[in-house]
């Protein structure tokens, strides 16, 4: 690496949010080793938010998928955009692309050829891209953040990953600052959404769950979803059941979060003390939050997936279905965790 002119790097990472999130570190490190460098990142338009005001990053660039198409956008718009932001990084010239999956994506693979840097970094896939790379790792399971985390060997960077970083946007956060139910008790962060169906807890249980926490504990809650119905084909949603579960508790300590956007939802999530949710995004960007979680875990490898570098209580039950862990497990784990130290 030359000693008289500053390396650029381009971190690509087109996956789902909680993917993103545990790319956090990896930048962060070489942010630290590589303080004057520019740093970008290229990601998914809908994970973008992951990354707004992260210091470790100069740009970010983002691309939307054609069947993700907002109203109004037509394919040809879409593509057309793609090609313009890539043409764009071909330009800079870029020292480094880090293909930061630990799984093969011919599309990632794709974007890295288009911007044709000087190098790739990458897993040994044997598609022959990344002419610096990791073996894939066979040994014992890692833990995604520290499975990503590996590329940066091919730099001279190593050892224990750093926590995970987000930011949350301050007016969005004042906002539901502002709007917490009165009084000192705890404020807990509960998520109900969960794309899988082995990750889903009743909406009967979120209901005692919350009355509990409110009734003994003078729990201020932070209720969340995914936005929309459930019957959206394309973005399926869980306005009904947040509905039904905010009107059968119908409590003043408790706030409903409409996240119409991921960054209302990172908001959102930053004035809770604790969160509670299934295996997922929120997961992750709680943690990254600083927020100590209690996450339940279905099918999903738990060595893999936990909340990284952050205080935490996971539930997995042997039938491997979120549906079959009750509400005292979940409230004795939540207890631990708000206990002071």
């Amino acid at each position: 690496m030359s000693d008289t002119r500053q390396p650029s790097f381009l971190v690509i990472r087109r996956d789902n949010i909680g993917d993103l999130v545990c790319t956090t570190p990896l930048i962060a490190a070489l942010r630290t080793r590589h303080p004057q460098a520019w740093i970008g990142a290229l990601v998914n338009r809908y994970a973008e938010p992951v990354l707004a005001g992260n210091p470790d990053i100069d740009a970010v660039f983002s691309y939307q998928k054609a069947k993700h198409r907002l109203a109004g956008e037509t394919v040809f718009g879409v593509y057309a955009q793609r090609l313009h932001m890539l043409l764009g990084l071909r330009r800079r010239r870029i020292d480094y692309v880090i293909l930061a999956s630990p799984g093969y994506q011919s599309s990632a693979e794709r974007l890295a050829r288009w911007v044709r840097p000087r190098h790739v970094i990458g897993f040994d896939n044997g598609s022959g891209l990344a002419d610096m790379v990791v073996p894939v790792h066979t040994e014992h399971m890692l833990h995604q953040v520290e499975n990503t985390f590996r590329l940066l060997r091919t730099l001279g960077i190593d050892g224990t990953p750093p926590p995970l970083k987000l930011v949350a946007g301050k007016a969005l956060a004042d906002t539901w600052r502002q709007r917490l139910p009165p009084g000192d008790g705890p404020v807990v962060g509960v998520h109900i959404s969960a794309r899988e169906a082995d990750r889903r807890w009743p909406d009967q249980n979120f209901i005692d769950l919350i009355r509990i926490l409110i009734d003994r504990y003078s729990a201020r809650i932070v209720l969340s979803w995914a936005p929309g119905s459930r019957d959206n084909p394309r973005f399926p949603g869980d306005d009904e059941s947040a509905r039904e579960i905010g009107a059968t508790c119908a409590s003043a300590r408790l706030i409903a979060l409409p996240t119409a956007g991921l960054d209302e939802l990172i908001a959102g999530l930053s004035v809770c003390d604790q969160v509670i949710c299934s295996d997922g995004g929120p997961v992750h960007l709680a943690a990254a939050l600083g927020k100590s979680v209690v996450s339940l875990f279905g099918s999903e490898r738990p060595e893999l997936w936990h909340p990284w570098a952050v205080p935490y209580r996971l539930l997995q039950p042997e039938s491997r279905h979120v549906s079959d862990i009750t509400v005292d497990e979940i409230l004795a784990a939540w207890k631990a965790l708000a206990k002071p130290e």
